[in-house]
């Protein structure tokens, strides 16, 4: 059975943007909302401890680690932002490739937009993050962390592009040779499996119609 044919260079780029667009500014909605509302650094407990506002300002990187080396995630966040663009306008044709990095670029823009334009100042500014979830660090000795909505779509898309990796998806939509094998194999079995159950279902038919016939019995002959 054949896939869904490739996205053309320009549809790949459209979906690319548009969740980029789409993360970027439900991000700095929330990181505006954060800052207009929350106080500082005191926890606002909005469903007692499973989710907790605590608005803070991170130098760091994701969930508050490498809080040391400002200038070293903005340009590691410059540098992820233009592969994607790249790679949407040169390689990308697979629409679950699209998505991915359309959600990452939209994560990435917005934590570098804090980078670049909040304080303390240009390339160093701080990210804005308020979503403290305890439950989550359940890993013994693992410190606590605030994030935001950049940092979720960061996290959960470099995951479903390691995914995508592992399943053998390349950006133009085609498969690994090893992983197309399994593919067409699992898919001849099934149709194997469909054609024997439709053989057993039409002889269990015709079974049924013999007994049928034999035990009606035959209608007499009229006289002459």
């Amino acid at each position: 059975m054949s896939g869904r044919a490739p996205l053309r260079p320009a549809a790949a780029g459209a979906i690319i943007a548009i969740l980029a667009l789409v993360v970027l500014a439900a991000d700095q909605l929330a990181k505006h909302f954060a800052l207009q509302n929350l106080p500082y650094q005191e926890p606002v407990h909005v469903i007692g401890d499973f989710l907790i506002f605590y608005l803070t300002r991170n130098s760091g990187a994701a969930f508050s680690l490498g809080a040391d080396a400002t200038w070293i995630f903005t340009i590691a966040l410059s540098a992820v932002a233009v592969v994607i663009v790249w790679l949407a306008a040169t390689r990308v044709r697979s629409r679950l490739w699209a998505v991915a990095l359309g959600l990452l670029l939209g994560g990435v823009l917005g934590n570098l937009g804090d980078r670049l334009f909040r304080d303390p100042g240009f390339g160093v500014g701080h990210v804005v993050d308020f979503i403290d979830t305890p439950w989550m660090w359940f890993i013994p000795g693992m410190p606590g962390g605030i994030y935001n909505i950049a940092d979720m779509f960061i996290v959960s898309m470099m995951i479903g592009v390691a995914i995508l990796v592992l399943v053998g998806l390349h950006f133009d939509g085609s498969r690994d040779k090893k992983h197309a094998d399994e593919q067409v194999e699992q898919a001849a079995v099934q149709d194997a499996e469909a054609e024997r159950d439709g053989s057993t279902a039409a002889r269990a038919g015709g079974d049924e119609d013999a007994d049928a016939a034999a035990s009606d019995p035959a209608p007499p002959k009229s006289g002459d």
